[in-house]
């Protein structure tokens, strides 16, 4: 569920917070298990689906969060897209 086009594995330097707070942010979708917290709420089709739902919208929200941040990277940096 991530927006990252180029996953670069390259060690960059923060060159400013919202750089910082971009690539925290793409760790959060990359990296972030919910399996263990999906074991403990889903136990039905209903509760699967409120689960799944839920987990989408968190996703959503937080791709938002890196979408907002695109156009404000390092001009050299794999993700950054002109506004």
């Amino acid at each position: 569920m991530s927006i990252r086009v180029c996953i670069s594995h390259t060690h960059m330097r923060a060159k400013t917070v919202i750089h910082a707070e971009y690539e925290i942010i793409q760790h959060i979708l990359d990296e972030i298990e919910i399996h263990s917290v999906r074991q403990r709420m889903v136990s039905d089709k209903h509760s699967e689906k409120r689960f799944e739902t839920g987990a989408k919208n968190v996703s959503d929200l937080i791709s938002n969060l890196a979408k907002r941040r695109l156009h404000r990277l390092p001009k050299d940096h794999a993700d950054y897209q002109e506004k």
